[in-house]
């Protein structure tokens, strides 16, 4: 009996414990959907008030690493126009450590560039999630790699230059 009772104490607590996993998922998950709805629809303090004060975003440019104020200053004129990007999940995998403050994930996106790939990481902030640094990149499939690569050859030299002389 006292073997039967400890197993049904763990099986509840472990239950318990996948429960609030899933449910932090599940907020993390909605606030993501709302960050890109709110990029979709162009509204500028929506988008921005779902990103932590200290949040940075990586685009797919290589000169694209900016702090939150150099992405609002970079994002505006989109965003004034009423058009700013749309982004729309097509797979997505949250990473959350039991009682985490942080979390992190991994998406594809169906994006006007064809598919991207975001990454990124969510912190708590008071009782919502927020995007706290976030990864842009464009896929590209294995077979294309070289001819990309000759395509961004200059460039990429050009930009390795200038960084190797700072």
């Amino acid at each position: 009996m006292k073997k039967l009772l400890v197993f049904l104490i763990t099986m509840a607590s472990v239950s318990l414990l996948a429960q609030q996993r899933d449910k932090t998922e599940m907020a993390i998950n909605s606030q993501l959907e709302k960050w890109h709805k709110a990029a979709a629809d162009a509204d500028f303090d929506a988008y921005y008030d779902l990103m932590t004060e200290d949040a940075v975003f990586i685009g797919t440019d290589a000169d694209e690493n900016w702090q939150l104020d150099q992405f609002k200053a970079y994002a505006k004129p989109y965003f004034d126009k009423g058009k700013a990007w749309s982004f729309t999940t097509l797979e997505r995998t949250i990473y959350h450590p039991k009682k985490s403050k942080i979390a992190w994930f991994d998406e594809l996106l169906d994006t006007q560039m064809g598919i991207c790939r975001g990454s990124g990481v969510m912190r708590l902030d008071g009782k919502d999630w927020k995007v706290q640094h976030y990864v842009l990149s464009i896929a590209v499939p294995n077979e294309n790699v070289s001819e990309l690569t000759q395509i961004k050859k200059e460039h990429d030299s050009l930009l390795m230059a200038k960084m190797r002389d700072n």
